[in-house]
């Protein structure tokens, strides 16, 4: 009886045994896999690990924008009292409790278990937050981005969110190159979520560095004379452009107001102050726009620089309006002194020569009515309607500035393709992505070269003989044009007395090597006009370009002292009490009226060169003691003074070859 009862309990004993070895075998083999995926999902979590943004430099290798250490906090919303929670946290942080609160309900109702509480803690916050008595603030170690010069730029290298994506500029514009590929940590957490240890499952992939073309340096400059000239005028807002006309990077591009990209948009902020003014809001460019009517002019009709234009007086009748010069009286004008005194009746006479389809051509082919290609995300095309919806005057508004708008890069544009011979080149901003230089775009001719010669020669004078004669620099030749133009009041259909005053340029006018365009919107009264307030602004900007550059002077600076002296006291606009009265229905385009111009020592008379061989000119010139710019090959057949014009001391004569 008793061995049946010992057999029957070994038996039992043995078969408990084998159950106990089955189910460890189920469970430790068979099923070992999937109940170790099981428990690590629960214990383990995946966290993302961004990656470090690609760094921003300028084109002599200063960082703009990097990614540097910081340190964050974070919770998990599942599995804290979000009441008790959201009292500490917004009190250790300094955060709005209702919107923490609102947060973190809004996490754990989408299941969310990893809501960032704060960034950029400083390191009195990750002390009090390694003091609290609670086990679910999570400081973590970030990559975060930095502005080291703060507002420097801040338009175009734009900004980043809380989570480093780009929204604006640069940083938007390229967000996937900057960004990189992130990569994955897997940490382990105890029963309450507090990680315990972590393990690297993919390593992220740092973002691709930028070098922009512009100069730290001349963007300083910019930015310091564009604020200090809006301040000055009462202007609302200022752009420039500081252009390499022959290749299109952008030196620098300032707009104001600004904005420091380091710091949060706040609600007392003014929206202004992120508007890139240079390339995304556009205007009404006024008598700047002159320069591609006299162009369109050279190429289309008969019309030389000294060609005779009638300007009625200063004052032309069309349908439904007036057009005024801004200081009446002119009667015939030469064609390069309409540029010089910038009449718009002269302008809208050479227009009218033009025509419309040629008019319109041109203004297209300056690249008017569409965007540059700039990398900006927010770059605007301006407004140029097509010319089934041109009304009857509007060639005349065309001519000379009204009835299109553009923007402050467009300018730099189009004055480039005068000072580089006739090519249009997109202007670029990024100059190598990685270690790979940027690829540039082919130039596409839109001007003869002795087209363009001729009106850099032209707008030379603007600053020597007209309205532009604050550009003028030292031991430098430069052209340039001014513009005032007249604010239009959409409200009451009118044109204001409040003007968008702008100056674009280059120098040295023969041998451009830098285009600079300046805008200010909004200014007032003849002190706000672009020879007087912009101008300014442009010679210092090109003056600081010029000395980075190394470009050497084409002018002797002695002779340039005596002549500004002289200028000083004649150039002063006069006074003229009548256009004051005049009625602000009539459309006008402002601008600084000339001085009289000091007359110029007659010289020598040009020789005739055309049909000669680039040596013969060279040995004719040499021989009388005369500087030629020549350009292109083959034999002459334009030059610029024409043959037998009288020469200034110093003066040079630039000869266009062409087989």
């Amino acid at each position: 009886m008793v061995d049946r009862r010992l057999a029957w309990l070994a038996g039992i004993g043995f078969i408990w045994i084998a159950a106990i070895l089955c189910g460890l075998i189920r469970l430790q083999v068979v099923r070992h896999a999937e109940l170790a995926r099981m428990a690590q999902a629960r214990q383990e979590t995946a966290r993302e690990i961004a990656a470090p943004r690609g760094a921003i430099f300028d084109r002599t290798g200063q960082p703009l924008a990097l990614s540097v250490p910081g340190k964050s906090v974070y919770i998990n919303p599942l599995k804290v009292d979000i009441d008790a929670a959201s009292d500490l946290l917004s009190r250790v942080f300094h955060l709005d409790r209702a919107e923490l609160r609102a947060r973190m309900s809004q996490a754990r109702e989408r299941h969310r278990g990893d809501l960032p509480v704060k960034r950029r803690i400083t390191d009195e916050e990750q002390q009090l937050a390694a003091r609290q008595p609670v086990g679910y603030i999570d400081v973590r170690e970030e990559k975060q981005r930095h502005y080291p010069n703060g507002t420097l730029a801040a338009h175009l290298l734009g900004s980043v969110d809380f989570a480093e994506n780009g929204n604006a500029g640069i940083e938007k514009a390229l967000d996937r190159e900057l960004r990189g590929a992130p990569g994955k940590s897997m940490v382990l957490q105890d029963v309450q979520g507090r990680p315990i240890d972590s393990r690297l499952a993919a390593e992220a992939k740092p973002g691709e560095p930028l070098t922009l073309t512009i100069d730290e340096r001349l963007q300083y400059v910019a930015e310091r004379e564009i604020a200090a000239a809006v301040e000055a005028h009462g202007a609302a807002s200022g752009s420039v452009v500081a252009m390499d006309p022959n290749t299109g990077e952008v030196l620098a591009m300032a707009s104001y107001p600004t904005y420091d990209p380091n710091l949060p948009p706040g609600p007392d902020d003014n929206p202004a102050a992120r508007m890139d003014h240079a390339a995304s809001v556009p205007f009404e460019p006024g008598s700047v726009f002159k320069v591609i009517t006299l162009s369109a002019a050279l190429e289309t009709t008969n019309l030389q620089p000294e060609s005779s234009i009638d300007c009625h007086g200063g004052v032309l009748r069309l349908p439904g309006r007036v057009i005024h010069d801004s200081h009446l009286g002119n009667g015939r004008l030469q064609m390069q002194e309409v540029l010089w005194k910038s009449s718009n009746v002269g302008a809208i006479e050479i227009g009218l020569r033009v025509g419309q389809e040629n008019m319109y051509e041109y203004v297209r082919r300056f690249g008017f009515g569409q965007r540059t290609g700039i990398p900006l995300p927010a770059e605007s095309p301006g407004r140029f309607r097509r010319l089934e919806r041109w009304g009857k005057t509007s060639l005349a508004s065309v001519s000379f500035g009204q009835e299109i708008s553009v923007t402050t890069l467009q300018l730099a544009q189009a004055a480039s393709a005068v000072a580089n011979g006739g090519l249009l080149v997109r202007p670029r901003l990024i100059l190598k992505k990685g270690s790979q230089a940027a690829p540039a775009g082919k130039p596409a001719r839109i001007l003869k070269p002795e087209t363009a010669i001729t009106m850099r020669r032209m707008m030379e004078g603007v600053v020597t003989n007209g309205t532009g004669s604050k550009a003028r620099l030292a031991g430098y030749s430069v052209g340039g044009k001014t513009g005032s133009a007249q604010i239009y009041d959409y409200a009451a259909r009118c044109y204001t007395h409040t003007y968008n005053g702008s100056f674009m340029g280059f120098a040295p006018s023969m041998n451009p090597a830098v285009v600079v365009v300046v805008t200010l919107n909004g200014t007032h009264g003849e002190a706000g006009f672009g020879g007087q307030a912009a101008a300014p602004v442009f010679k210092a900007v090109v003056s600081e370009a010029l000395r980075i550059l190394d470009v050497p002077k084409d002018l002797p600076e002695e002779p340039a002292k005596v002549f500004l002296a002289k200028a000083a006291v004649t150039d002063a606009p006069p006074v003229d009490s009548g256009y004051r009265q005049a009625n602000i229905l009539d459309d006008r385009d402002d601008d600084d009226a000339p001085g009289a111009a000091q007359p110029a020592t007659p010289g020598p008379k040009a020789p005739n060169f055309r049909g000669m061989t680039q040596r013969a000119v060279l040995s004719e010139a040499f021989s009388k003691g005369l500087v030629v710019l020549t350009e292109g090959s083959g034999l002459a057949s334009a030059q610029d003074p024409p043959p037998g014009a009288p020469l200034r001391e110093g003066e040079r004569i630039s000869v266009v070859f062409t087989r």
